[in-house]
């Protein structure tokens, strides 16, 4: 056996023995994937708030957000503070057989905040885990006599064998094993809820539903159900007795401009999902949150008490970084200020469209999480430069719409060093997502980063990614 590396050891690594491990013992198509991309040609040596500093000395300003996860920046010096007290006083991560202090905080001070009867949390380790809890809850609400799940036609709700089941994007491209017996509704669209509903009966007439399952605002396509959408579901699941499941693994704790995004029209679900910022950027904490009478019905016997559990549930550090960084969401105010965000970024996002109409189909957005959809027609002159892409590439009927958006973020990291990313769920929007500490001078500073990215125009911008991810130019 050869010499195991230490962490230290790892974080001198350079990018080229980097990539030949992965390529050895992770995924060589991982490589090639973000090696598309500067970011994929140089090591990330520290972070601290909007900033990622690299091998080859460069600052870059992240306005990714962490895809969710950096609500409160690259290591918060709160949240540092908070898991390094920890372990100086030696505190217990878990053990099954005494109750966790932090769990019992942590779901008190989410009840606090959160409103009605959303008072009993379940912690897990992912935003999927989190979906596949709340479905198991619902199913077990009904001691499995109903059969029947709902979810949109355009969601994402994580990659695992149930969550899968329930996510509507060509982002999953393989055909795995579903759970049985789900069904699909048009995002937005409440008559095709009342007509999937009201197929889906038993012979007594009772619904065979068990749950409803959709994100309020989708973070991968810039999408957000109205408010009478909502109220009319809401209803819908109250009168027919269906457990509604909102998943804000993404627009949760603040990132759209309310607490969660649900609670912009006052519609209250049976189970809501969370992850990403709870964990403050530090921690893999994720859960669901659900009414006490779902809750009660469903597990709250000695029989099932621990039906459904992990050997991780709620680590005691996880818990208390869940614990600061909502601390710190509701003392320095992240829902105004994502508020604040979304005024300067939705302003000076919409005068670019104004300017390049050629270019920006659509800017959407809320809060601290928005973004544009970029025209993807292209002329004779761009598709010369396809003869450089393979053909598996152009293959893809969004293949047009990858690059124009691809080249875009080439762009922004290799001449202005600012860090973004695209959502794949149907259309590719370019998103613009930076945490909620980010500056007004950040935000101008992309802004006037993306307004001369644009000026280059499709067949300078997509020439040029092509040469640098194609051909190495």
């Amino acid at each position: 056996m050869n010499r195991l590396l230490t962490w230290q050891e790892c974080g001198e690594l350079g990018i080229k023995d980097i990539q030949k491990l992965y390529r050895d013992y992770v995924s060589s198509s991982q490589v090639d994937l973000i090696s598309s991309f500067g970011f994929g040609r140089v090591t990330a040596t520290s972070a601290e708030g909007m900033y990622i500093h690299t091998s080859d000395g460069r600052r870059i300003l992240d306005f990714t957000g962490g895809i969710g996860v950096l609500g409160h920046g690259h290591n918060h010096p709160r949240i540092l503070a908070a898991r390094i007290e920890f372990q100086r006083q030696m505190r217990m991560e878990v053990h099954k057989n005494f109750l966790s202090p932090y769990i019992a905080g942590l779901s008190h001070n989410i009840a606090q905040l959160l409103p009605d009867d959303l008072d009993i949390s379940y912690f897990c380790n992912s935003g999927a885990e989190a979906v596949e809890g709340a479905l198991k809850l619902a199913y077990k609400y009904f001691e499995g006599e109903r059969n029947y799940v709902l979810h949109a036609d355009i969601s994402f709700h994580g990659k695992l064998l149930g969550a899968a089941s329930v996510t509507g994007s060509p982002e999953l491209t393989f055909e795995f094993p579903r759970i049985p017996n789900v069904a699909t509704f048009e995002y937005n669209d409440i008559q095709t809820v009342k007509a999937a509903v009201s197929e889906l009966r038993k012979e007594s007439g009772e619904s065979d539903v068990y749950a409803i399952i959709v994100e309020p605002m989708s973070g991968s396509s810039l999408r957000e159900c109205s408010a009478s959408f909502l109220r009319e579901l809401r209803e819908i699941c109250t009168d027919e007795g269906i457990v509604l499941i909102f998943d804000e693994v993404y627009t949760g704790w603040g990132k759209t401009g309310h607490l969660f995004h649900f609670m912009k029209h006052q519609v209250v679900p049976d189970i809501v999902t969370m992850a990403k910022t709870f964990g403050g950027g530090k921690s893999s904490i994720a859960g669901y949150v659900t009414r006490s009478p779902v809750f009660r019905q469903a597990y709250d016997n000695l029989e099932d008490a621990t039906l459904h559990s992990t050997t991780y549930n709620a680590f005691g550090e996880e818990c208390a970084t869940a614990i600061e960084a909502i601390n710190i969401i509701v003392e320095d105010d992240y829902v105004a200020r994502a508020g604040q965000i979304y005024e300067r970024v939705n302003a000076g996002l919409k005068r670019l469209r104004t300017k390049y109409p050629n270019l920006i189909e659509d800017v959407r957005g809320s809060g601290a999480l928005n973004g544009i959809i970029l025209n993807s027609e292209v002329n004779s002159a761009i598709r010369q430069a396809f003869r450089f892409v393979p053909a598996s590439f152009v293959s893809d009927e969004r293949f047009i719409a990858k690059l124009i958006t691809s080249s875009v973020i080439s762009e922004l990291f290799n001449t202005h060093e600012i860090l973004t990313f695209f959502g794949s769920n149907r259309e590719i929007p370019l998103i613009v997502s930076p945490s909620l500490v980010v500056s007004d001078e950040q935000i101008d500073q992309f802004l006037q980063a993306l307004d001369e990215t644009l000026a280059l125009g499709k067949l300078r911008l997509i020439t040029k990614f092509v040469r640098y991810r194609f051909l190495g130019v």
